[in-house]
């Protein structure tokens, strides 16, 4: 018989009940019924949710109104979910922040297609100033962001927000829909939409840290983008040649031979102010095209990169973040490109009790937001520690 799940590890005492989370199969009759009784009564600033495409979005939407104690309810579609058992799929996964020890306002961004950037920076400064004076015995800020990840438009979507969030750092993730492509959601007042973005801004007295991590190294192999398709994101040419035989000539294989395997090892990468950012190639196009997952354009050069140890580069980052003390929770965005080589290279379950060893719950995604930065084959988050009361 299927149960919710609520494995996740969390410390006992006092700091056991500053994030409620749990997890049920998407077939289990009346799931959100059985969240609301793994969470607990709350009252929760913000429940988050993290749905399997196959779940039916539309039904579950409309019957979020009124539930966890009328709390606001954000989600999305995913790629993949992260729970307590680490890397799962077919789940629907809860995480409610309880309003004794976060605020939350939710900013919806209903149509992506009309970014008014002087309005959404306008919103984003009142909500900072609203939550500030609700709460200025709290310190600790985030922003947190979903958006359709078919939208194609999380670049400008990520640069516009940061404009208004000043210093409050922003994580998110794209919405996903497993590894078919074809349809993602974001979910906001018993709606599931697309085209749209849902952003919550959150003030606590717990002590967070937002992170953004890869284990990729660039190599000496570069390439320049000469024929491509920006507002598609769809490389035609790269060296004047056709864009995915000449990506399969550097990497010494057939082009008959590209999967999303092959992505997910042989990732590319720009630089871009000092740093190296993932523009992750998600499948081959008509004719030989690449289509990639972020930004690209004519121009630029791509540079192979070469994955770390996985899962050894992911326990130290980790033990990093547990360098002060450990966190209570771990909220993560994966990119699916990260799970699909820990599958590839059969470390799932390695990756998994990793996750599962520190707390971490999120989904995968088809890419992630950090700070004005749209990414690739990263995990960003937000580390949640105890409130470092006096004494």
């Amino acid at each position: 018989m299927n149960q919710p799940r609520e494995d996740f590890p969390v410390p006992s005492g006092r700091d056991a009940a500053l994030v409620a989370r749990a997890s049920v199969p998407v077939d289990m009759p009346h799931p959100l019924r059985h969240l609301e009784e793994a969470l607990g009564p709350g009252p929760f600033a913000l429940v988050i949710l993290f749905v399997s495409p196959d779940a039916d979005l539309d039904a579950l939407a409309l019957r979020l109104p009124g539930r966890f104690g009328g709390a606001p309810v954000i989600g999305c579609s995913t790629a993949g979910e992260i729970s307590g058992a680490g890397y799962t799929e077919g789940e629907i996964v809860a995480v409610a922040l309880p309003a004794a020890h976060f605020a939350a306002d939710v900013l919806l961004i209903p149509d992506l297609s009309v970014l008014e950037r002087e309005a959404l920076i306008g919103q984003l400064i009142r909500s900072r100033q609203g939550l500030a004076r609700a709460r200025p015995d709290w310190e600790g800020e985030f922003a947190f962001l979903m958006v359709d990840g078919l939208s194609v438009r999380e670049d400008e979507l990520a640069a516009a927000l940061a404009s208004g969030l000043g210093p409050v750092p922003l994580f998110g993730g794209s919405a996903g829909d497993g590894t078919r492509f074809r349809a993602t959601y974001v979910l906001h007042e018993g709606q599931a939409l697309q085209n749209a973005a849902v952003l919550a801004l959150i003030r606590t007295e717990c002590r967070v840290k937002v992170f953004s991590l890869d284990h990729l190294t660039p190599t000496e192999a570069r390439m320049v983008v000469t024929g491509a398709d920006p507002a598609r994101r769809i490389v035609h040419r790269i060296n004047a040649e056709p864009a995915a035989q000449e990506y399969a000539r550097l990497l010494g294989k057939d082009p008959a031979q590209l999967t999303s395997f092959t992505f997910a090892a042989h990732p590319v990468v720009v630089r871009i102010g000092g740093k190296h950012h993932v523009r992750a190639i998600r499948e081959v196009g008509e004719g030989g095209d690449l289509i990639f997952f972020s930004a690209i354009d004519e121009g630029v050069v791509l540079t192979l990169a070469d994955p770390q140890d996985m899962v050894a580069h992911l326990a130290e980052r980790m033990a990093e973040l547990s360098a002060r003390g450990a966190p209570v929770a771990i909220l993560a965005c994966d990119c699916i490109l990260r799970r699909m080589e820990a599958q590839e290279k059969q470390r799932s379950g390695a990756v998994s009790a990793l996750l599962r060893e520190n707390g971490v719950v999120g989904f995968s995604t088809y890419g992630e937001q950090f700070n004005a930065m749209h990414v690739n084959q990263t995990m960003t988050g937000v580390a949640i520690y105890p409130p470092e009361r006096a004494g």
